[in-house]
């Protein structure tokens, strides 16, 4: 293993970046001058940033560096989707620990460049420094899109039909399995030093988790994806929303953002939310709701979207799209119809960072 201390800085950002080349023709210069330069006649210019902190947004107990990054640069992507439009560059910057190498960086890079060229991305800079608390990772995404075509939060009105891509809960669904199986793995490791069991302890270092069936839940929370493939259907399809959101921090705390910036209310269907078989099996395995799950998960990184009422038969005829729900007006509030009929009031309790 290499260390880092080894290559330096700059030595650290040619080894990572050598052999990008960029994709689009707004980047003019990528890495290798104090500022990369880009070039937008005619567009407005979109600007996302997220940070991610490990032990906050990541544990590294079971999430390897190649996934990490591929869902970092992913995450970011997802947003300038949620604007309705195209991501062009990526920009980042590390914080490290002596505990990384150099082919540990390589790993987390190569994660971030497969999700840049899944949606023709350039990285084009960034910036590396040590840390004292793991590993931090800053990425800012640079789109474009046409004056005419941004979709902001607050354009939702009375009548629009709600919409969703994919379906929900199978992120969070995902990290419980895998927090769960690592309590299994620390639980087994504490019996085992209690005893004084040398050979147990051996044995444990090829501890293999159980996740048989679970597949898809796991690719759900380690990889994340941005639904760029569902803007472009809209296009086709001639629609246009009217709000849109990446379900980054839970459906109930999207829409509330949405609802509270259109100045509007909703009616959501719980019978109408897209549930996959694994997710509602995993909830009642660990019994928990899987209704709470759908809503309040987060990570799920689908679309949450508001169209006009007459795109309606366009929406029903979309693959992997669904129709929650309805806005409604102001005065008449947030609400989740439940399957038997009764009404909820709908509260933001996704996912909060600070809390």
């Amino acid at each position: 293993m290499t260390e880092i201390a080894k290559l330096g800085e700059f030595g650290l950002i040619r080894h990572l970046t050598e052999g990008i080349k960029p994709k689009n023709a707004s980047t003019l210069r990528g890495v290798g001058d104090d500022c990369a330069v880009m070039h937008y006649p005619d567009k407005e210019v979109l600007v996302t940033t997220d940070l991610l902190m490990e032990g906050v947004h990541f544990d590294l107990t079971y999430t390897d560096l190649r996934h990490l990054g591929y869902k970092a640069a992913q995450v970011n992507i997802s947003d300038v989707f949620a604007m309705n439009g195209t991501p062009r560059q990526l920009t980042v910057s590390l914080a490290l620990s002596k505990r990384f190498t150099v082919e540990d960086m390589d790993e987390l890079y190569a994660g971030l460049r497969a999700a840049c060229d899944r949606w023709g991305v350039d990285i084009v800079g960034g910036d590396t420094t040590s840390s004292f608390t793991g590993l931090a990772i800053s990425i800012t995404c640079i789109g474009e899109a046409d004056a005419a075509d941004i979709v902001y939060r607050d354009g939702a009105r009375d009548t629009d039909l709600v919409c969703v891509s994919g379906d929900l809960g199978a992120a969070y669904m995902g990290l419980q399995l895998l927090e769960r199986e690592k309590s299994v793995y620390y639980q087994q490791v504490d019996e085992a030093k209690k005893r004084g069991d040398k050979r147990a302890l051996e044995q444990l270092a090829h501890f293999q988790p159980d996740f048989a069936g679970r597949e898809y839940l796991l690719q759900r929370q380690l990889e994340g994806m941005a639904r760029g493939d569902i803007i472009a259907r809209l296009r086709e399809a001639g629609v246009r929303p009217t709000a849109m959101m990446d379900i980054s921090d839970g459906l109930s705390s999207e829409l509330t953002h949405i609802c509270t910036q259109s100045h509007v209310g909703c009616r959501i269907y719980e019978k109408n939310l897209p549930i996959d078989y694994q997710t509602a099996v995993m909830a009642e395995e660990l019994n928990m709701n899987v209704t709470t799950c759908a809503l309040n998960g987060g990570e799920d990184y689908e679309l949450l979207f508001t169209v006009p009422i007459g795109d309606h038969e366009k929406i029903e005829a979309m693959d992997d799209v669904k129709l929650i729900g309805h806005i409604t007006k102001e005065s008449l509030g947030r609400v989740l119809v439940s399957r038997d009929g009764n009404e909820f009031d709908l509260k933001a309790q996704g996912w909060n960072p600070l809390k």
